[in-house]
C-alpha cells in the first residue's frame, strides 16, 4: 500500500554531496531540512577536479551552465618530466558522456556557492551552526535532538557530513578514516599562459607535481609527498616549505612558485583511506560521501563518487513511494553503490601506493583505463 502522507528527510552536511541530494529530494517533492556545522556554509580548500561522471550529476541538478561558465574545461592529461618537459599527452576519457567534456576544473569555493544557491532555490530548509546532538529512532522514525536546543522527527536522515562524520559514529559504525603515508601541499594562484589541461610530473623532489585550471584566470597546484607529522610544520611556514618543493620542478613551475606567498592560502592534508563495508544504513540512519567512503586524489574521484551517491539514493527514494520499511531499499542503495566505489578507493590507495614503493614499471596505466572503464558506465 502507498504511504499517502508526504516524506521529510533530514540531511546532515552540506558539502557536495549533501547539497546534491537535498536539490533531487526537493525536486521530486520532499520534504527537505538540511543542517550545516559551519556557519559559513563554506568549504576549504584551493581547487578541484570534476571528471565527467561528476559533471553529469551537476548537470542533473540543473547548475552544469554555471559550472561550464564559472570553471574551466579540458579533455586531456599531460604527463611531464620534472623540468617541464611534456612527453606524452592523454586523451581523457569521457566518463560522463561524450556530450560532457572529460574533465573541468573549478575553485572549490565557487563550486560551493553554486551549490548553496541551487539548495536555497529548492526550497529546502537551511539551519547553519548547527549539528545533530541525539538520534533516537524507533519503526517509523527518527526523532532528532539539535546543537540549538530544538528536536524534530524525520522519516529519514541522510548523513553526509564528511570523512569524519560524527553521525557514522553515532549509529556505531566504527570505521574511521587511515592515512595512507602521502599528504598533499594545495595552493589556488593565477593560471599561467598555456596552462590549458592538467599536467603531471611523477619523480622529482616529490612524489607528484601537477596542476589543474580552475578558470579563465586561474589554476590550483599541487604536490604530493610521504605525510609528515602535523605538528612538525607550522602554518606560518607553509607557503615556503611548498616553495621549496616545488624549486625541484621546471616548466610553468617557477612562476607557479614565485606565487606561493601567503601561507594562509597553502592547504596541507593527508591522504586518507575509507570504505564502510557491509552496510551503510542502521535502521533510518544512512550515510553517503565521503561518511561513507573516502579516497586519495590520485583519480579525482572523490567529489564524484559522493555527487554519485546523492543521485543514485534520490533517484531510488523518488521512485519507490512506500516508506513504510526503508530497510530493503537502503540495503539495496548499498549493493548497487559498493562495488563502483570499492573498485576507486581501491584503485586510488593502490596508484599512491606505487608511488611510496618506487615502483615504476607497476601497471599504472592499465589499472587508470580499466577503472575509468568502469566509472564511464551509468552508476
Amino acid at each position: 500500500m502507498t504511504d499517502p502522507r508526504p516524506h521529510n528527510v533530514l540531511v546532515i552536511g552540506g558539502g557536495a554531496s549533501g547539497n546534491a541530494v537535498t536539490v533531487l529530494l526537493r525536486r521530486a517533492g520532499t520534504t527537505v531540512d538540511l543542517i550545516e556545522a559551519q556557519p559559513d556554509w563554506n568549504v576549504l580548500g584551493s581547487g578541484i577536479t570534476l571528471q565527467g561522471n561528476a559533471l553529469r550529476v551537476l548537470r542533473e541538478l540543473g547548475v552544469w551552465d554555471k559550472v561550464q561558465e564559472t570553471g574551466y574545461a579540458f579533455d586531456s592529461v599531460g604527463l611531464a618530466a620534472p623540468d617541464g618537459t611534456v612527453f606524452h599527452v592523454q586523451q581523457g576519457i569521457r566518463t560522463g558522456g561524450e556530450d560532457l567534456p572529460a574533465t573541468a576544473g573549478m575553485q572549490r569555493a565557487q563550486l560551493q556557492e553554486i551549490l548553496c544557491e541551487a539548495v536555497r532555490a529548492s526550497g529546502a530548509s537551511v539551519r547553519l551552526g548547527t549539528i545533530a546532538n541525539e538520534l533516537t529512532q524507533d519503526g517509523t522514525g527518527v526523532a532528532v535532538r539539535f546543537s540549538d536546543g530544538t528536536e524534530g522527527r524525520y522519516d529519514l536522515v541522510i548523513a553526509a557530513d564528511g570523512v569524519n562524520s560524527t553521525t557514522r559514529a553515532m549509529i556505531g559504525i566504527s570505521d574511521k578514516p587511515e592515512p595512507t603515508g602521502m599528504a598533499i601541499w594545495r595552493v589556488a594562484t593565477h593560471r599561467p599562459e598555456g596552462v590549458e589541461r592538467s599536467d603531471l610530473s611523477y619523480g622529482g623532489p616529490c612524489y607528484i607535481a601537477g596542476y589543474c585550471p580552475t578558470s579563465q584566470n586561474t589554476m590550483y597546484a599541487y604536490l604530493v609527498e610521504a605525510n609528515r607529522d602535523r605538528t612538525a610544520i607550522a602554518p606560518a611556514s607553509y607557503a615556503e616549505e611548498m616553495r621549496r618543493l616545488a624549486a625541484g620542478y621546471g616548466g610553468v613551475w617557477p612562476e607557479i612558485a614565485a606565487s606561493i606567498t601567503d601561507p594562509a592560502k597553502v592547504n596541507y592534508t593527508w591522504f586518507t583511506r575509507l570504505l564502510v563495508e557491509g552496510s551503510w544504513h542502521r535502521g533510518r540512519v544512512v550515510l553517503i560521501g565521503d561518511a561513507a567512503h573516502a579516497c586519495p586524489p590520485t583519480l579525482a574521484q572523490g567529489a564524484a563518487m559522493s555527487l554519485e551517491d546523492a543521485s543514485v539514493l534520490a533517484e531510488m527514494l523518488s521512485e519507490e513511494q512506500d516508506w513504510s520499511s526503508l530497510d530493503a531499499l537502503l540495503t539495496g542503495f548499498y549493493e548497487r553503490r559498493i562495488d563502483r566505489v570499492r573498485t576507486v578507493v581501491e584503485a586510488s590507495v593502490q596508484l599512491g601506493q606505487w608511488q611510496l614503493d618506487g615502483v615504476r614499471n607497476a601497471d599504472m596505466p592499465g589499472l587508470m583505463y580499466r577503472t575509468m572503464s568502469v566509472i564511464k558506465e551509468t552508476p
